[in-house]
């Protein structure tokens, strides 16, 4: 998996459309063989330069605020673990600060976005507030207290903010860390404590770390019953095998790349909730507002009264965030989404004149922090309001995506655009919140597999030849979603056809040239990538030791239970009784009707107990050892039938290699 980095380009004047990797003058497929990608056909060309002359992509302001207050950066284009593997690179992007143009391959506003996105180093927001931006994928920010640095979302992965926290000392003076915040229970805002905080002086110091309620359970459980698929679908959404070029990934959108390096978590010491008002730490004020359930399952943002600072956590940001995650994720609400914002503007909006968020750059003056808060507000009820509008009346949720329209204060502001959601498909999320995935027509109650239904189709339009032909006709045309959707059903009937992956990849090529959206760039461009090179293995867990070991056992039991072959565990019935020593913990497994159940306590009649250490449980259950293989060993011992737990563990899958297709069947 190629480590995602960050460039050392400090953004200058911004072009229209330039020359890269010109392809002829028209919608042409001659892109050599089309193994590899081609350039902007003649339709994307224009659709690209139309983005330019709609938008003031030359406005300074962005720029000016982006570049405030920078103190330095780190020396070398380099992050590297402590056995020399690449965690962050800020080289793998020094081809946006070489570019003269915007590449005719990238969106001019997406572009723009990326451009601000690699200004990176240590910048002062205000006296005694500090970030550092571009060293991850989200800021790292420190307040200055009477005893020390009080660190705020300590990015990914501890690499990349030990790089950050040495930078802010090397800068401004050393000085101990007092306490830690968690904004929220994201990986990008706590992965890397053991970078800034180490276990041993958390306790020796008995630092605080501050986090909403329920972090630690919320923080893990998203990545456990679903992980393996979000993990797959990660790949696509942020790019993760893409060249880091004009062709490939150029930019999330929130940030250029999640770390990949080491991370871990630790227990908060002090829980935010609805209750908790002002806290002083370490000196400084703390205004807490509670904001579970939006952005994320637990959050909070915060007002520095001192200051007169409001930190939005990630509930506030430079673009329109996500209703609904392709990497797939719970959909969130957007109308508690806008409510917490327009309670921030009630509560902090006339005080702030500064706001710092966990992405991008600060909002500077209390007349920009004002209109900031009503577009954040007014971009999620919009999209709430206007969805459920027009599904009252009939339209479907494509029929949505496809109808509905921002007034022109939302649209033509840059903070409210599609660099990470969009307005398509976070309509489409609003409906799901209220509706599901059925929209009422018959015809899609109980469709065919996408390969049944592809056969048909192609069979339908004279076979592969005639559709290949409409395909490229499409293309000429620049339907490149039509030339697109034409190419997946030969794919889908025929999945060793070479022309039709072809035909395919050149479509998803032209859609990713012309997206706004990171994310949805980098999902076109990957389902090319994967076309033409195939799937590109990946790791079976999700997550590495230092996060698996802080999550809950009952949860791990919910994702075995996932895991279940009904052909296998066929009409057995079996209980085993699990013990865990050394983590106090005691449950019931019962398997029956081909489906595992599980209850906290053991039974008196159960066919056979399992005792275990913890470690050896997340061997088992991560796929790493087979119990029956472990008995024996120091840490696992079995009273009762070894026979019966043997079949009962034969039941189960084994954990696979996630890289399942998504471009092919």
């Amino acid at each position: 998996m190629r480590n995602p980095c960050l460039s050392l380009f400090i953004i200058g004047l911004l072009s229209a459309c330039g020359g890269e990797a010109p392809s002829p003058g028209t919608n042409s497929l001659a892109d050599g063989d089309g193994t590899r990608p081609g350039g902007a056909s003649e339709s994307t060309r224009n659709a690209n330069a139309a983005v330019a002359d709609l938008l003031p992509l030359t406005d300074p302001q962005d720029v000016e605020d982006a570049q405030r207050g920078f103190l330095g950066t780190i020396d070398g284009g380099r992050i590297t673990a402590s056995d020399g593997q690449l965690v962050w690179s800020f080289e793998d992007y020094a081809w946006q600060e070489a570019a003269e143009e915007t590449p005719a391959t990238v969106n001019p506003s997406l572009w723009r976005q990326a451009r601000l996105n690699n200004i990176h180093g240590l910048f002062e927001v205000q006296e005694g507030i500090y970030q550092v931006r571009g060293f991850d994928l989200a800021n790292m920010t420190v307040i200055e207290g009477e005893s020390g640095w009080i660190v705020i979302d300590p990015l990914t992965v501890e690499e990349t903010s030990r790089a950050a926290l040495a930078l802010v000392n090397d800068t401004l003076g050393k000085r101990p860390v007092s306490a830690v915040l968690f904004t929220h229970s994201h990986i990008d805002h706590f992965g890397g404590i053991r970078g800034v905080l180490s276990a041993e002086e958390q306790e020796q110091r008995d630092v605080p770390v501050i986090a909403p309620v329920d972090f630690l359970r919320e923080s893990v459980s998203e990545n456990v019953v679903a992980g393996s698929v979000m993990m797959r679908r990660a790949v696509y959404m942020y790019g993760m095998n893409l060249p880091r070029d004009a062709t490939g990934h150029v930019d999330t959108g929130l940030g250029k790349q999640p770390a990949d390096g080491t991370a871990s978590i630790t227990r908060p010491t002090v829980t935010i909730d609805d209750n908790t008002g002002e806290l002083e730490i370490d000196g400084v004020a703390f205004e807490f507002m509670h904001t579970p359930g939006a952005e994320a399952p637990a959050e909070f943002m915060f007002y520095l009264p001192q200051h007169e600072a409001l930190c939005g956590a990630e509930i506030l940001s430079r673009n329109f965030h996500n209703l609904y995650t392709l990497r797939g994720a719970k959909v969130r609400d957007a109308l508690k989404w806008s409510g917490y914002i327009d309670q921030a503007l009630v509560r902090f909006g006339d005080r702030a004149g500064t706001i710092f968020n966990s992405h991008h750059w600060p909002v500077f003056g209390n007349p920009a922090v004002d209109d900031y808060l009503k577009k954040q507000r007014d971009i999620y009820k919009y999209t709430h309001d206007q969805t459920m509008r027009l599904a009252s009346r009939g339209l479907t949720p494509n029929e949505i995506a496809d109808t509905i329209a921002l007034p022109a204060a939302l649209k033509d502001n840059f903070a409210t655009r599609d660099y990470y959601g969009t307005l398509k498909h976070n309509a489409k999320a609003v409906y799901q919140f209220y509706f599901g995935w059925y929209d009422g027509n018959p015809v899609n109650l109980d469709p065919l597999p996408p390969e049944s239904q592809s056969r048909r189709y192609v069979e339908a339009m004279g076979g592969v030849d005639a559709v290949l032909d409409k395909a490229r006709t499409a293309y000429r045309e620049g339907a490149f979603q039509w030339s697109a959707r034409l190419a997946h059903h030969v794919v889908f009937s025929d999945p060793g056809n070479t022309q039709g992956r072809i035909m395919l990849a050149r479509a998803y090529d032209q859609l990713g040239y012309l997206a706004e959206s990171g994310p949805w760039r980098d999902v076109y461009l990957s389902g090319a990538h994967e076309l033409r090179n195939g799937i590109t293995p990946m790791s079976g867990l999700v997550g590495n030791g230092g996060l698996i070991s802080a999550i809950p056992i009952d949860l791990f039991l919910t994702a075995m239970a996932t895991n279940l072959n009904p052909d296998e565990a066929g009409d057995k019935v079996i209980t085993v009784n699990l013990r865990v020593p050394d983590k106090d913990a005691e449950f019931t497994l019962l398997l029956e009707n081909a489906v595992m159940n599980f209850r906290e306590g053991l039974s008196d009649n159960a066919d056979v107990t399992l005792n275990i250490s913890h470690a050896m449980l997340l061997k088992v259950l991560g796929g790493g050892a087979k119990v029956t293989d472990l008995v024996g060993n120091e840490g696992v011992s079995v009273e009762g039938s070894r026979i019966r737990l043997g079949q009962f563990f034969a039941s189960f899958d084994r954990v696979e290699d996630p890289a399942f297709p998504l471009t092919t069947p």
